[in-house]
């Protein structure tokens, strides 16, 4: 997440040079160019994480320090 980002609340996720603008509040691919095993990946965790990522927007965009999330494993 960026302090700076506009829209709708998302997070970007990144692997082995590819990326994805992923949606929180609907759990969405905005924009992607990960293949299709890691992007099933990176929204079957944002589901599971949904509330801390919707926290840590809230975070985010009032310029407060993020919390840490489980990462994906």
């Amino acid at each position: 997440m960026y302090f700076d980002d506009h829209g709708f609340p998302h997070f970007h996720a990144r692997h082995a040079g590819a990326g994805a603008k992923v949606r929180i509040d609907e759990i969405e691919a905005i924009d992607s160019n990960l293949d299709v095993r890691d992007l099933r990946l990176v929204l079957a965790w944002a589901e599971l994480h949904r509330e801390e990522l919707l926290e840590n927007w809230r975070r985010a965009r009032a310029g407060e320090t993020l919390s840490e999330i489980e990462p994906l494993r």
